[in-house]
């Protein structure tokens, strides 16, 4: 595999479309906090992928990204069955870190629900320890640090 992605265009700001499932519901009767992390993985997940990384791709050479942190900032209920929008891009990379970002934006009015960000650690799966991320793998992003994907 060359690593680039399908249509050999890098994306910056990824979107991926959804709906939280029915059992996503919590007795508040609105999407439960532990979902909305979920989701993150997914996003991150779906944009390493379309950037040329699928996970099989990464653990042929014997690399993976775990995560340090994550920080969301609520600002709006969400239901089970809503279009949800989420956008994800990556800010910044350090040596063995990453720094991406994610905005839930419900597309029936636009909405902002959340923001949230995950520190990632680039990791040798061998080893089990972070190792410095590998020139190629930086290449297939576009660091993108002031993003208001509105």
């Amino acid at each position: 595999m060359d690593n680039q992605p399908e249509n050999g265009g890098i994306v910056e700001i990824y979107e991926h479309h959804f709906a939280f499932p029915e059992s996503s519901r919590d007795q508040n009767l609105h999407v439960n906090n532990v979902e909305y992390v979920r989701a993150l993985q997914e996003a991150a997940i779906a944009h390493t992928h379309r950037n040329g990384w699928p996970v099989e791709e990464l653990q042929k050479h014997g690399w993976s990204w775990v995560v340090r942190s994550h920080r969301i900032e609520y600002f709006q209920g969400c239901f089970p069955g809503e279009p949800i929008t989420l956008c994800t891009w990556v800010v910044n990379f350090h040596r063995i870190r990453s720094l991406r970002r994610y905005r839930f934006i419900r597309d029936s009015d636009r909405c902002i629900l959340a923001d949230a960000e995950t520190d990632w650690v680039f990791i040798s799966t061998e080893k089990m320890r972070p190792v410095a991320i590998p020139a190629e793998v930086m290449a297939s992003y576009i660091p993108v640090p002031d993003a208001d994907p509105r």
